[in-house]
């Protein structure tokens, strides 16, 4: 998961408040649990030490909820008396979870702000051309029309049947191809300037298809090709909707795959040498294990992914931490020594976190089964130690 959108959490002093809860309007009574529910989270946060403009801050931007058109939930970061950030989520708890201390509460909801941030580039294509738009954090942005070139005949009349058939046939098709062409070149320029993580084609059968095969090569493990969506009026958007959220789990899951194959292969024994899946060697040394080894890699900004499991034990571990989020050690003597005064205590997923956001790293969840970091947390580093 790129975590760019969470950068506006580095940037500022805590302690934070964190707030997650259910804001999805299913029920007659949804009004009136939602107000029960905010009453909830700001008493939570008052009662775990919320300083009361942090606690005010909350309760205004939660009354401002829309009564209608609401996400499913919400993760809420303030501090000093304003919500620094508001994450629309596509799953929530039944209820409310509040945190407060030095840093965001980020690493419980990894996977949920996983789900939430699919980062999309659809384009709904047909024989007269294609509607693009960008999907991020659930919100749709319009990138423009692709006009294709069509050609229909002389009145627009029923190809003749007799031996200019042939012609018109090819005609049509010739069409078509430069159609396909000039919309498979937009997507590519479209996708190298908005850095969409997954391009999904849906609309006619044939003609995404086309469109498919004439993407540039690097881009075509990134696109996928889904039913159910269109140009044409009475498109049913609750099952594209539906099967867009399944394609971008499939991405990530098939993400977290591979960077899990990184993982171990960078874990070896001392002294082997293997390859990843693109053929590229991989030595022992291009990955950590544990908190201590991965908080030394942060340290040094080497962190490329990092890894943490939801239920690992790691996460909730604590290590020391100061005002910039190389800040990070395993005891307090060890952060003093980097000029910091006061080091506070926090927990090791939120803290590495932290690390990551600010080296433009990025981080994934590792799924339930899978064979991961022991303890929960580990990272692929951007060069060996």
């Amino acid at each position: 998961m790129d975590l760019g959108f969470l950068e506006p959490l580095i940037g500022r002093p805590g302690p934070w408040a964190t707030v997650c809860l259910d804001t999805s309007r299913t029920t007659e009574d949804a009004r009136q649990r939602q107000v029960l529910l905010q009453r909830t989270a700001v008493r939570e946060l008052a009662d775990l030490g919320a300083d009361p403009s942090t606690c005010r801050a909350v309760a205004e931007h939660l009354a401002d909820e829309p009564v209608s058109g609401s996400p499913p939930g919400r993760a809420l970061f303030a501090a000093g008396g304003e919500v620094v950030l508001d994450v629309p989520l596509t799953t929530a708890p039944p209820g409310v979870e509040s945190a407060w201390g030095p840093l965001p509460r980020l690493a419980p909801l990894l996977g949920r702000l996983e789900a939430a941030t699919a980062d999309c580039l659809v384009a709904a294509v047909d024989r007269t051309g294609a509607d693009l738009e960008r999907r991020r954090l659930g919100r749709p942005e319009p990138l423009g029309t692709v006009d294709g070139t069509t050609w229909q005949g002389r009145g627009h009349r029923a190809p003749p049947a007799d031996r200019y058939e042939w012609h018109y046939r090819h005609r049509a098709q010739d069409a078509w191809d430069r159609s396909a062409d000039a919309i498979a070149d937009r997507l590519a320029e479209a996708r190298s300037d908005c850095g969409a993580d997954l391009v999904v084609l849906t609309g006619d059968a044939r003609e995404r298809r086309a469109v498919h095969e004439r993407l540039p090569q690097d881009l075509q493990p990134r696109t996928v090709e889904i039913d159910g969506g269109g140009r044409a009026d009475g498109i049913h958007t609750d099952t594209f909707e539906r099967r867009l959220d399944e394609a971008w789990q499939d991405f990530c899951r098939q993400h977290a795959d591979e960077i899990l194959e990184r993982f171990r292969n960078g874990t070896g024994r001392p002294g082997e040498h293997r390859t990843d899946g693109t053929g590229t060697e991989i030595a022992p040394g291009a990955a950590a294990e544990g908190v201590p080894a991965v908080a030394a890699a942060a340290q040094q900004h080497q962190l490329a992914t990092l890894l943490l499991r939801g239920d690992g034990p790691d996460a909730g571990r604590e290590v020391w931490i100061g005002p910039e989020p190389e800040h990070i050690g395993m005891d307090r003597a060890e952060v003093r020594s980097m000029g910091v005064r006061r080091p506070e205590r926090a927990q090791a997923g939120d803290a590495l976190l932290r690390c990551a956001i600010a080296s433009r790293a990025e981080a994934v969840t590792v799924p339930d089964g899978a064979e991961g970091p022991v303890g929960g947390v580990g990272a692929v580093l951007r060069w060996r130690t």
